[in-house]
């Protein structure tokens, strides 16, 4: 249950950087209505978790002197790429994710990170037998 909830404060940041950052767009089939923006939107949080998963330990493991050279600041141009790969991934299809720009996709990842780090201090972190 807790990684549902993960995942639905996923969604809702991703949500909030579309709306708020100018160049980040969420595309999704107008016939649908709201029931097809909510699962675009659910389709992109599962594949920003997937990335964020998989590639994001190997990149920051490869990035250590830059991260540490950096202190620490390298990690914005991570959590930006990975908004980048989420939004290449999702652009094989006529909806998903569509960021425009390296500095559109550093904001929209602060935002994103911020977010989840808001809401996501109301979960706790594993379940409870």
């Amino acid at each position: 249950m807790v990684h549902v909830i993960r995942l639905i404060i996923t969604a809702v940041a991703i949500w909030l950087a579309a709306h708020w950052v100018h160049n980040i767009e969420l595309i999704s089939p107008e016939e649908n209505g709201t029931t097809g923006k909510i699962l675009v939107v659910i389709a992109v949080a599962v594949v920003f978790t997937l990335v964020n998963a998989l590639v994001r330990p190997a990149i920051k493991l490869l990035s250590l002197p830059l991260v540490v050279l950096t202190l620490g600041l390298f990690l914005l141009v991570i959590n930006a790429l990975m908004l980048w790969l989420t939004a290449k991934i999702t652009e094989t299809t006529d909806y998903g994710l569509r960021v425009h720009g390296f500095w559109a996709a550093v904001f929209g990842s602060i935002i994103i990170s911020l977010v989840n780090w808001v809401l996501g201090a109301f979960v706790p972190d594993r379940e409870r037998s």
